[in-house]
């Protein structure tokens, strides 16, 4: 980079519509959080939003960088609406079309399921009119997702495949472990344990191999439920003890929270 072309002040580069600094502490936080560092990555996130607030498309890119934070530790997306009202108002087709998936994941997870399965398929439509492709394995994962809940298998594996030709075609591979996962998930709702062993072990394998440790715990535990209802309750306890146990921080969080009421069962 040439000197002088980063001001001082706000760190924007001559002709983009960011504030680097703010932007890059949104990429810092969810990599910390993908790594297992949850209070590291909110107190980064903190700091985004508050720097973002200075400059109006910064700050969308950091409403949808926590937003994505919020999945990652299962917890409530907060910033939903407050993305939605700043893209509306300013006509940032991009973040629109994610605030609605978003706001459709939300939905699906408080059990207003058919509302959000809608605003799922009409943010990727958004996203897809202007040729946007970030994270479309992982929508198709949450498309998927509601159509479980929805009881329409059918529709639910179609977008498992989608997602899994996604990743394959454009080697977008952040979110890789998370679908194998809800493919075992899948598996085991229909009576496919042994697969679905399969898929959670694949997504642990995926995960250690990324050092996504929030990925890993989600698989492990899915597993370890998988061997419980199975009656394999030392070997669920064995699997889920260490990977909780590396955890020094974050144990507010939900998937932190869920894992430790499975291995407490287990105990």
């Amino acid at each position: 980079m040439e000197r002088g072309l980063v001001d001082p002040e706000h760190r924007t580069i001559t002709g983009l519509p960011f504030d680097l600094y703010s932007a890059t502490l949104a990429f810092l936080a969810n990599t910390l959080a993908f790594l297992g560092y949850i209070d590291q990555a909110r107190a980064r996130m903190d700091e985004t939003l508050l720097k973002a607030r200075r400059h109006v498309h910064t700050l969308a890119h950091g409403l949808c960088f926590a937003n994505w934070l919020d999945w990652i530790t299962s917890s409530p997306m907060v910033h939903v609406e407050e993305l939605l009202t700043l893209t509306t108002e300013h006509g940032f087709p991009f973040f629109l079309g994610l605030g609605l998936t978003f706001r459709g994941r939300s939905l699906t997870t408080c059990g207003q399921v058919q509302e959000g399965l809608v605003l799922l398929a009409q943010g990727q439509a958004e996203l897809r009119a202007i040729g946007a492709v970030v994270s479309t394995s992982l929508l198709f994962t949450w498309l998927a997702e509601a159509y479980a809940k929805l009881d329409q298998p059918d529709e639910e594996r179609r977008c498992l495949a989608e997602a899994a030709r996604f990743i394959e075609t454009n080697e977008e591979r952040a979110f890789e472990a998370e679908l194998l996962r809800v493919q075992g998930d899948l598996l085991t709702a229909c009576g496919g344990q042994p697969a679905a062993e399969q898929r959670y072990r694949q997504a642990i394998a995926v995960a250690e191999g990324q050092r996504a440790k929030l990925f890993q715990l989600r698989a492990s535990t899915s597993l370890a439920r998988l061997w419980r209802d199975q009656g394999r309750r030392t070997e669920a306890r064995d699997l889920l003890a260490p990977i909780y146990g590396w955890f020094i921080e974050g144990f507010d969080a939900p998937v932190l929270k869920e894992a430790k009421a499975l291995l407490d069962e287990l105990r």
